[in-house]
């Protein structure tokens, strides 16, 4: 940490994305995207996201073309070690049918996780090494450029995933009950009764009931991960701002969040599972 950079200015600057955005002058990046609004792109979440994701399918890809029927090699015994374990978790979970679900899984797992893992890099190291380019390429400030290396500390991200969730649950829902049954299902339930009359004064509160339910669902995905992920980056970020210990509590806190970065990229596939099976499912 710079000896002129206050802690709370060092703390702010590593949990600053990298903004870009349009404005009437044409394309601004950071401090003068502030105005912008929601038309604002977190530039490296979105190139961090894209790059661990083609790691995801190069490793993929490499293991399935040097699969042998043979004693297989490590990345191939990694890969389907990683496939069957997903793939039973999928068996047990989801009870309805779906091409789709297993390698949805799959890839929610592994490119979350890969996306966690960001999470073990040395806090200072890639901001540092952006701000002498920035320094290098275009004379600005090392201050002034912002580099967040762990996209699901970002809740755009976070949101992002889980809205491509909600989307599928829709999905399955209409596809398995059809329109109308998917209509009945967040209209006659929780609460139902054989009068006609009472039953539609039950209408509104079954579906403000059914509704928050389904909504919260991909919050409660989203807000999950995003808030295991900021606590742990925030933890690592002070200890860094610590300076002498800096090495030894990192090497501690590393170990214990290793187990975060594998249960919050598990949750959020079985989270997927469980709702998309329960939205595939014909009884409510």
């Amino acid at each position: 940490m710079a000896a002129e950079q206050s802690l709370q200015g060092y703390i702010q600057h590593h949990l600053t994305n990298a903004k870009m955005c349009t404005t009437d002058s044409g394309i601004a990046f950071n401090k003068a995207c502030s105005e912008a609004g929601f038309w604002t792109w977190h530039v490296d979440t979105l190139a961090w996201s894209v790059l661990l994701g083609l790691v995801f399918i190069w490793i993929f890809k490499s293991a399935a073309n040097k699969a042998t029927t043979g004693v297989p090699g490590k990345l191939q015994c990694f890969v389907e070690m990683i496939v069957e374990f997903v793939d039973s978790n999928v068996k047990d979970t989801f009870h309805g049918k779906s091409k789709l679900i297993a390698p949805l899984a799959l890839t929610i797992f592994v490119w979350v996780f890969l996306m966690n893992l960001m999470d073990l890099i040395p806090v200072d190291f890639l901001p540092f090494a952006a701000g002498q380019i920035g320094a290098a390429t275009m004379s600005m400030d090392p201050h002034d450029v912002y580099m967040k290396v762990v996209p699901t500390t970002d809740l755009n991200l976070t949101a992002a995933l889980a809205l491509g969730v909600f989307v599928l649950i829709i999905f399955y829902s209409i596809r398995t009950k059809g329109i109308l049954g998917f209509v009945k299902e967040l209209t006659l339930h929780p609460f139902s009764a054989k009068n006609p009359f009472v039953q539609a004064l039950l209408i509104p509160v079954n579906f403000v009931m059914e509704f928050i339910t389904l909504v919260a669902r991909p919050i409660s995905l989203a807000l999950r991960l995003h808030g295991n992920l900021f606590a742990g980056e925030l933890i690592f970020i002070i200890i860094a701002a610590i300076g002498m210990f800096q090495l030894p509590l990192h090497f501690i806190w590393a170990v214990f969040h290793i187990l975060v970065i594998v249960l919050q990229a598990f949750v959020f596939m079985m989270l997927t599972i469980v709702y998309l099976s329960m939205a595939a499912s014909d009884s409510h």
